[in-house]
């Protein structure tokens, strides 16, 4: 694989993050060297803006945040949204009836913030078997007594809708009705949730519309990942890195399978296929 590349577009979670959702001083180091290198290193995340670690948010060099899965892409250095393909509010409000009718924890997106239903977020434990996703809904969401008044009372159309199911059997049936609402994009990072973004919105197509605002096509880029969510975005990119901890479809179409997160994956590929 003799590819230039000249943009790493690189999920959080389950990829660049460790379990215990921390950035090590390893990655870190490797990161810098490829932006001293001249590379542009993109987040490419399901999280909204707001969910982004502060640390890379403000990374040396790191400029572009793809965020809700692209449905939000966002210049940190100018601070400005430079692309959007949100889901309006009628047809939000559909996924939350959907949402209402089964035993999970339901959220909104609204200008990349998160807006997370109260009841769910007192029994995180209940949808999130691990402390550490738990911590992480803890710190970057905004609880409220009800998502669909909410919805109404901001009036706008969102990034995104998320659902996380208790029962896998119950999220199944809410992808059949889910199905049934056009405009839709639907899609998932681990085993238990619905992402949904407007139709046409994944990271692949976020990555190609900031490739051409900024001069670099996706046969230059290097994307890597894990989840379902990712799926797009590695079909997309010239080098496609899916982690060993990953989702097996997601591994199938990678052009190199690295070691998991925990091992540091991520700067290990970078190493191997762009430092100089």
């Amino acid at each position: 694989m003799n590819k230039e590349i000249k943009l790493i577009a690189l999920d959080l979670d389950g990829t660049l993050l460790t379990t215990d959702k921390k950035l090590t001083d390893y990655s870190k180091e490797v990161l810098a060297k490829a932006i001293a290198q001249g590379c542009e290193v993109v987040v490419a995340s399901g999280r909204p803006i707001s969910a982004i670690p502060k640390e890379l948010l403000e990374f040396p060099g790191m400029r572009y945040v793809v965020s809700s899965n692209g449905a939000r892409i966002v210049d940190l250095k100018e601070k400005k949204t430079l692309y959007e393909n949100l889901i309006p509010v009628e047809t939000a409000a559909k996924v939350l009836d959907v949402f209402a009718q089964y035993d999970d924890i339901y959220e909104i997106f609204v200008d990349g913030i998160g807006y997370t239903q109260a009841e769910g977020m007192a029994k995180l434990e209940h949808y999130f078997p691990t402390p550490p996703m738990r911590e992480y809904m803890l710190t970057t969401r905004i609880p409220v007594e009800d998502v669909k008044k909410t919805l109404y009372k901001f009036n706008r159309p969102l990034d995104k809708l998320h659902g996380i199911f208790h029962s896998r059997d119950e999220k199944k049936l809410a992808a059949k009705q889910l199905a049934e609402i056009p405009g839709l994009e639907v899609t998932g990072a681990f085993g238990n949730n619905h992402e949904v973004n407007a139709a046409g919105t994944n990271k692949g197509f976020g990555l190609m519309k900031l490739g051409e605002r900024i001069g670099i096509t996706v046969d230059e880029m290097m994307a890597c990942g894990d989840g379902m969510n990712d799926y797009e975005m590695l079909r997309t990119v010239g080098l496609a890195v899916a982690m060993e901890n990953g989702h097996a479809d997601v591994k199938a179409i990678a052009d190199y399978v690295t070691v998991p997160n925990d091992e540091d994956g991520v700067a290990k590929a970078i190493e191997r296929f762009v430092l100089k």
